[in-house]
C-alpha cells in the first residue's frame, strides 16, 4: 500500500525548487530544520498515536491527553530541548491540552504584568512545571466586556490579604483550559477593591488546588464545563467552572507590575505606564495568526491533495475521468484558499518582528507605535481566525461526501479551530475596536500627527481621495503599485466615509452603535490591505531557489484578485476601480488559476506535515484514498461484531413482526 505514488505525476510538474519552499514557508532554514525534526520524532511515537480520538469516550480521552502531554513532558527534558523545539513538539502532538494554557497564557500574563520579584518567584516553578496554571478571565456572564467582570479582590489591611469572591453565579469563572481538572493555580482576573473604591479588573495569581493530593483548596468550587462541539476535537481539554467563597490570598500575589496595593490599601500606579498590558495582548494574538496560517495550510492540504485524486464525469471513449481539480469550479474555491495559507504566514511572519520591535520600543519607554500594533493585532487575529474556520468547512466540502468522515480530518480540524473566533476576543468585538482606532486616526489628519505604521497610507490622504486605477489590460493588475494603490484608497475612502457620516450625529456613541455594520467593513478593508501589502513586501526580499520567488508572486496575485473581486462592490461603490476594470481583474484571475494548476500538489507538499499530524485519509501524502479509506472502515467498533449489538431485542421483532401493542 505505501509503495505506490498517486501523486507522483503531478510532484513532477512542479515549477519550482520544492526544499526551497518549505524553508521560505517555515521562515529559516532552522526553523525549518526545528520543525521537520519535531513533527517526525512526534510521528514516530506511538504513544502519540491519534487515529482513534474519535472513538474515545470523553473520559478515557481525557485520560489520553494526560498521557500524551506528560510524555511530550518526559521527551522534552530527556532530550534536553529548547523552548522553540519544545513548542514545535507540542504542536505536532495536536491534541488541546492544559500545556497550552500553561505556556501560552499563565506564563506570558505572569511575565507581561508581574513585578521582578513575582518573576523570580513564579517562573521557576512554571518554567519547570513544579506548578500548572491557567488564565481566569471570562465569566459565565462576561467575556468581551472585561471591564463588567464580576469577581471581586477586597484588600484586608488586617491581615494583609485580597479576598477572592464570587458575589453572583455570573461571576463564576467559565471556560479557562486547563482549569476543569488539572491547574494547580490560576492568574485571576478580579475587581480590586480597597476601602470603597473600585480600582477596576487586575490580576492576582491563585492556588486552586492541593500540591500533594490536587483536592481543591478551601472556598474553591472547581470543575469541568462538559462536551463541547465535536467527538475528540477540543473535547481532550478540560475547560472549566471556578467559584471563590471567600478565598485569601497574600497582598503580594496581585500581579504589581503596573499598579500596587501597599501594606497600608493605598492603590498606587507603578512608574510603568498601564499599556504595557497591551504587549501580553499583542504576543498572544500575534501567535494566533500564525496557527491560522498553519490550520489553513492543514485544511488545504488535504482539499488539494484528494481533488488531484478524485476523477468525477468527463470520460471520453473509456477513458479516465476528470480530476476534480481541472475543474474551473473547484480552482476557484479552492486556490484562493492555498494563496490566503501562503498571505497569514507571512503576515504571521510580520507580526511576530512587530511585537519584538513593541516590546523594545516599550522596554526604552517609547509607547508611540503601541496603540497601531494593539489595534493591528487585534484586526488580524478577528480576520485570519473568521477567515480560517470559515474556510476549513470549505474544504470539507470540496472533498465532497467523504469529507463528512471523521477519518478525513476535516469535521474534527473544524471543532478543534472555530473556538478561535471568540477565544482571546470576539471577532466583531475586536474589529469595532480597530474601527475605532481608524477614526480616531482619522480625526486626528489635520492636527500635523503623522499615522505610523500600517495606518502610514491614511498621510496621503489627498493622493488617495483623488487617484484612479490606471488598468486597461487584464495583466495590468500583476503590477504589485496597481494592486496596493487600489486596496489602499479602498480602505481610506471607506474609513473617510464613516467618519462622515459619524459627525452627523449629536453624540458619537449613538452614531458608533448606527453605523457599526458600515464601521466593520472599513476595518476589514483595512486589514486586508495589511496582508496584502505585508504579502508584496515579503516580495521584495531576496528569495532564493528557483521558481519560488515566481510561484508566490502569483499565490500573491491570487489573493488579492480574489479579495477584489469578492468585495467589488467597495471598489467600485468607492470610485476606486470601474466596473471594467473589476472584470478585467476577474479574467486574469482565471489566467492565473491556470498557473497554480501544475504546481498545486507541490505547493502544500511545501507545508512539509505529516501523515500523523494531518490525521486525514484523504490528505495521505501517497494519495491512496480509497485503499485507505476501505481499511479505515473496517477498524471501527461498530465492525467488532458481525450482527449488531442489540439486534434481537429490537430488530429482529421489527423483521419477525413480532412487536405486540399495548392494550389502552
Amino acid at each position: 500500500m505505501e509503495a505506490l505514488d498517486y501523486h507522483a505525476e503531478e510532484r513532477r510538474k512542479a515549477e519550482f525548487d520544492l526544499e526551497e519552499m518549505k524553508i521560505v514557508w517555515a521562515g529559516s532554514r532552522q526553523n525549518y530544520e526545528i520543525s521537520d525534526r519535531m513533527a517526525r520524532l512526534v510521528a514516530s511515537d506511538p504513544v502519540f498515536r491519534k487515529d482513534n480520538r474519535t472513538m474515545l469516550s470523553r473520559k478515557d480521552l481525557f485520560k489520553d491527553t494526560l498521557r500524551k502531554a506528560a510524555h511530550a513532558w518526559k521527551r522534552i527534558i530527556e532530550l534536553r530541548l529548547s523552548e522553540e523545539e519544545a513548542h514545535m513538539l507540542r504542536s505536532y502532538v495536536d491534541q488541546p491540552a492544559f500545556t497550552d494554557l500553561h505556556w501560552g497564557m499563565f506564563i506570558p500574563a505572569i511575565k507581561g504584568q508581574g513585578t521582578e520579584e513575582q518573576h523570580e518567584k513564579w517562573l521557576p516553578m512554571a518554567y519547570k512545571m513544579q506548578i500548572i496554571g491557567c488564565y481566569a478571565q471570562t465569566e459565565l456572564g462576561h467575556g468581551s466586556n472585561v471591564q463588567g467582570l464580576e469577581t471581586t479582590a477586597t484588600f484586608d489591611p488586617q491581615t494583609d490579604e485580597f479576598v477572592i469572591h464570587s458575589p453572583t453565579l455570573t461571576s463564576s469563572k467559565w471556560w479557562p483550559g486547563g482549569l476543569g481538572k488539572v491547574s494547580t493555580h490560576a492568574v485571576v482576573y478580579a475587581r480590586l477593591i480597597t476601602g470603597a473604591q473600585d480600582h477596576g479588573v487586575h490580576g492576582f495569581i491563585v492556588q486552586l488546588r492541593s500540591l500533594d493530593d490536587h483536592s481543591p483548596l478551601p472556598g474553591i468550587t472547581v470543575g469541568d464545563i462538559g462536551m463541547k462541539f465535536g467527538s475528540g476535537a477540543y473535547n481532550s481539554m478540560d475547560n472549566g467552572l471556578l467559584r471563590f467563597d471567600h478565598v485569601r490570598i497574600p497582598r503580594n500575589q496581585m500581579l504589581m507590575r503596573v499598579s500596587q496595593v501597599t501594606r497600608e490599601g493605598k492603590f498606587v500606579q507603578s512608574d510603568v505606564p498601564r499599556q504595557l498590558v497591551y504587549g501580553t495582548m499583542v504576543y498572544v494574538r500575534q501567535t494566533i495568526v500564525s496557527d491560522a496560517s498553519c490550520a489553513l495550510a492543514r485544511a488545504v492540504c488535504i482539499a488539494t491533495r484528494y481533488s488531484a485524486v478524485r476523477r468525477q464525469f468527463g470520460s471520453q471513449n473509456g477513458g479516465p475521468e476528470t480530476q476534480v481539480i481541472d475543474y474551473k469550479t473547484q480552482q476557484s474555491r479552492l486556490f484562493p484558499l492555498l494563496a490566503s495559507a501562503y498571505a497569514f504566514r507571512f503576515v504571521g511572519e510580520w507580526l511576530k518582528w512587530l511585537y519584538a520591535d513593541v516590546t523594545q520600543r516599550l522596554q526604552a519607554n517609547d509607547f508611540s507605535t503601541l496603540p497601531e500594533a494593539h489595534a493591528c493585532t487585534a484586526g488580524l487575529k478577528s480576520m485570519t481566525t473568521s477567515v480560517t474556520a470559515d474556510a476549513i468547512e470549505e474544504c470539507r466540502k470540496l472533498c465532497g461526501g467523504h469529507g463528512y468522515l471523521s477519518n478525513s480530518g476535516l469535521p474534527e480540524l473544524f471543532a478543534v479551530y472555530i473556538p478561535t473566533c471568540t477565544y482571546e476576543g470576539d471577532n466583531v468585538v475586536l474589529l469595532l475596536q480597530v474601527a475605532r482606532f481608524l477614526m480616531k486616526t482619522v480625526s486626528q489628519l489635520g492636527s500635523g500627527k503623522k499615522p505610523v505604521g500600517t495606518t502610514a497610507y491614511m498621510g496621503r490622504a489627498e493622493h488617495l481621495m483623488q487617484c484612479r486605477c490606471e488598468v486597461e489590460r487584464a495583466e495590468d493588475w500583476l503590477k504589485p503599485s496597481v494592486i496596493l494603490e487600489a486596496f489602499e484608497a479602498r480602505a481610506f475612502r471607506m474609513s473617510i466615509a464613516c467618519a462622515k457620516n459619524l459627525s452627523k450625529f449629536s453624540n458619537p456613541e449613538d452614531g458608533f452603535s448606527e453605523l457599526s455594520p458600515d464601521l466593520l467593513e472599513a476595518a476589514i478593508a483595512h486589514c486586508q490591505l495589511i496582508v496584502v501589502s505585508k504579502y508584496i513586501e515579503k516580495l521584495q526580499q531576496d528569495i532564493p531557489g528557483k521558481g519560488v520567488k515566481r510561484q508566490l508572486e502569483i499565490l500573491c496575485n491570487v489573493y488579492a484578485l480574489h479579495l477584489l473581486h469578492k468585495h467589488l462592490g467597495d471598489f467600485v461603490t468607492t470610485s476606486c476601480i470601474t466596473p471594467k476594470q473589476g472584470a478585467l481583474a476577474n479574467e486574469q484571475l482565471r489566467l492565473l488559476y491556470s498557473q497554480v494548476r501544475p504546481n498545486a500538489i507541490t505547493l502544500v507538499d511545501a507545508f512539509n506535515y505529516t501523515d500523523h499530524y494531518l490525521g486525514s485519509v484523504l490528505g495521505c501524502y501517497n494519495g491512496n484514498v480509497y485503499q485507505r479509506l476501505y481499511e479505515e472502515a473496517w477498524k471501527d467498533p461498530l465492525n467488532d461484531t458481525v450482527v449488531p449489538d442489540g439486534y434481537l431485542e429490537y430488530v429482529r421483532p421489527i423483521l419477525k413482526q413480532q412487536i405486540r401493542t399495548a392494550r389502552l
